[in-house]
């Protein structure tokens, strides 16, 4: 089961409503809860062939942060729709820089290209870059620099013209 089908078993648990969900295959055994707010996480992942003992392992970040960034992109909805919305692609920390000392991938303002890095996100110890699957420029960044992401959250805001 690769990363991608394991997305969208969550975003389908979180609309079913349904409060958990176990699955069992060959090498891996996965729990997903969802509380009574909607959110979701995946409470083990565990390969059954290895036969190592079963730890929880929270992996969405705290729900204290998640309201906050939601809010955020609803209001100015209206202007914003003729802009392209890049989303988190995973759950975990949005970076804006490759390391505390190097510059930022991107800026408002800035014009980028097809395949350009535009962020990292740190997901369980891995460090994933986020590439543009657009071309134009920077509108707006909808998430603060070592903030935590969800799936599917919009991240910036992409004028393609």
């Amino acid at each position: 089961m690769d990363l991608k089908e394991i997305q969208n078993l969550i975003k389908f648990v979180a609309k079913s409503g349904a409060s958990e969900v176990k699955l069992e295959m060959d090498d891996v055994k996965i729990t997903i809860r969802t509380g009574s707010d909607s959110e979701t996480t995946i409470v083990q992942q565990v390969p059954v062939a290895a036969q190592m003992p079963q730890a929880v392992t929270p992996v969405a970040p705290a729900a204290a942060a998640t309201p906050t960034p939601a809010d955020t992109p609803a209001a100015p909805a209206e202007d914003d729709s003729k802009y392209i919305t890049v989303k988190s692609p995973i759950i975990g920390t949005f970076y804006r820089k490759p390391a505390p000392d190097k510059p930022l991938f991107v800026e408002v303002g800035q014009t980028i290209a097809e395949g350009d890095v535009l962020c990292i996100i740190e997901a369980m110890k891995l460090f994933n870059e986020i590439e543009s699957e657009v071309s134009g420029k920077i509108v707006k960044i909808l998430v603060d620099d070592a903030s935590p992401v969800e799936f599917d959250q919009p991240l910036f805001l992409v004028d393609p013209s």
